[in-house]
């Protein structure tokens, strides 16, 4: 058998299955690399505020880079434009929140952007309703955490009561109607009196694998080792003929 896999033809053959098998092993290496690079965190300085202009733009969506970042704007608010959303947690407790829509400028005009703001929690529907018909409104320096729109597949559209705080949900509900509108929302880092601070922890540093990747790469290398195998396998077989033939005209 070893002289057989010493005939250049088989030398040849040798060379082609290493090759694929370095293509395989190579492919392997690239998800493996894939997995790390997705479980990598970014250590961001989201906890220094920065102005809203500085990460993001209206009509776009909210980056990785924005996504949890503090953020201080002026903001002026539109007079009766709030929304009371259900099943917010604050702290463990299922509350309300007051959701204002505000314009993020001073001298604002028909084309100054809007933004959806969580303002602060209560805790039952009765207590966030009653602030809102007595808040002043807000037009100030605002600070807080920028965060993306959330989906509102969390809504329970039976009992009319609305949870998520769905941007485009929003824009349907405020009485001033958008000329351009911010992707995301801010949680304001103090709360209007009546209202308690909404919590908003710092994003998660944790790393986590992109174990789908460590699979895909386990599966190439597999590949590779198959190919070396699969080598071995057709210098046996020509082995095995080649004795299946001696015997025969021995017999």
């Amino acid at each position: 058998m070893w002289q057989i896999a010493r005939q250049p033809r088989w030398i040849g053959v040798l060379f082609i299955c290493l090759a694929v098998a370095a293509a395989f092993a190579a492919l392997g290496q690239w998800q493996l690399s894939r997995a790390v690079e997705g479980g990598e965190t970014i250590d961001r300085a989201t906890e220094v505020a920065v102005p809203l202009s500085t990460v993001a733009e209206p009509q776009t969506p909210v980056t990785s880079d924005a996504a949890g970042q503090r953020v201080t704007f002026p903001a002026t608010a539109v007079e009766g434009d709030y929304v009371i959303l259900g099943e917010r947690f604050n702290g463990g407790v299922a509350g309300y929140w007051v959701v204002a829509h505000v314009l993020v400028g001073t001298d604002v005009d028909a084309t100054t952007p809007s933004l959806a703001v969580a303002l602060g929690w209560a805790p039952d529907r009765e207590a966030a309703t009653s602030i809102v018909q007595n808040l002043d409104g807000v037009d100030a320096e605002l600070t807080g955490r920028y965060l993306a729109t959330e989906p509102p597949n969390e809504d329970d559209f039976e009992e009319g009561e609305q949870r998520s705080v769905a941007v485009g949900a929003l824009i349907n509900q405020w009485q001033q109607n958008p000329d351009t509108v911010y992707g995301g929302y801010v949680i304001v880092d103090d709360a209007p009196a009546g209202l308690e601070t909404i919590d908003s922890p710092k994003p998660s540093s944790e790393i986590t694998l992109n174990w789908l990747n460590i699979f895909y790469s386990i599966e190439w290398a597999v590949f590779a080792i198959f190919a070396v195998f699969l080598w071995f396998r057709l210098v046996k077989d020509e082995w095995q003929r080649q004795q299946e033939d001696e015997e025969g005209e021995l017999n």
